[in-house]
Formats: structure tokens, C-alpha cells, sequence
């Protein structure tokens, strides 16, 4: 089986609009567990699939409440607004100070093909949206300015 790597800015996958997962297989479960592991030994609270050169619409993220993993997300809808600095594992050694929803609305499926809707506040709603930006193609440096 391929053995994922962490992508780095300019990477060309990391501007690709990421596809849908069709089919949630051993493909897909090997994918999701690979990026777990990049994401613990990277110490980060959020990877998406293009990070590490799959262009699939996978995301996880750990804020420290447990792995959640999601399958073609789809923000909903969202409401309130907070700034904060951002970092990103493709993008070193880079932070910028980016407005995102606080309270968030989010479907999608999990590992075994359950469709979930369910509500994201504060620090993980943050990381899901930066996130669903990577499958859009979208970095942290398209949002705002650079901090020095």
C-alpha cells in the first residue's frame, strides 16, 4: 500500500481542489490511518488528505477530545466570527492572523459510512475549516497577512 508523506508549500497537490471519496474501502481506512500518524508525530490538531498528496476529500483533527475523522465534510452553515493566528504543517515557519466562523454546522461521513451532522465550536471549528480550505485548495496564506 502507498505511504503518505506531509506535503510542503509549493507542492502543486496542495492548490488541487480535492475529490470525493466514493467508496469508503480499505484504500480509504489505510489513507486515514496513515494521516493519524502523521498528525501525532507532527504534534498538530489537523491534517487534510491533500497534505500528504492525496487529493480526497478526507479530513481529521484532535483538539484534544478524541480523533474525529470526516469523510467528504460539508460546512452547513455557521455564525458568529473570531480572529486568530494560524499555523499550518505545509506551510512552515508561517503564521497568519485569519477570521473563521466560531460556531459551525458540519455533515459528513465517518469511517464506516455513517452520515453525521453535528455542531463545532470555537478551537474545532477553526480547525475544520482550515482544513476543508486545503480541499479546496486554499492556504493560510490566501486569507490574510503574514505575521512576522
Amino acid at each position: 500500500m502507498k505511504k503518505y508523506e506531509l506535503k510542503i508549500y509549493p507542492d502543486p497537490v496542495l492548490r488541487k481542489i480535492a475529490l470525493p471519496v466514493n467508496k469508503i474501502d480499505h484504500v480509504t481506512r489505510h489513507l486515514l490511518k496513515n494521516m493519524s500518524e502523521i498528525m501525532y508525530a507532527h504534534r498538530a490538531i489537523g491534517l487534510a488528505a491533500p497534505q500528504v498528496g492525496a487529493s480526497k476529500r478526507v479530513v481529521i483533527t484532535d483538539i484534544g477530545e478524541g480523533l474525529i475523522l470526516m469523510i467528504n465534510p460539508e460546512i452547513l452553515s455557521g455564525f458568529g466570527e473570531e480572529q486568530m493566528e494560524e499555523g499550518c504543517l505545509s506551510l512552515p515557519d508561517t503564521t497568519v492572523k485569519v477570521s473563521r466562523i466560531e460556531t459551525l454546522f458540519v455533515r459528513y461521513l465517518d469511517q464506516n459510512e455513517k452520515g453525521k451532522e453535528r455542531e463545532f465550536k470555537g478551537l474545532a471549528a477553526r480547525v475544520i475549516q482550515h482544513e476543508v480550505d486545503h480541499l479546496n485548495g486554499v492556504l493560510i496564506i490566501d486569507h490574510g497577512r503574514l505575521i512576522d
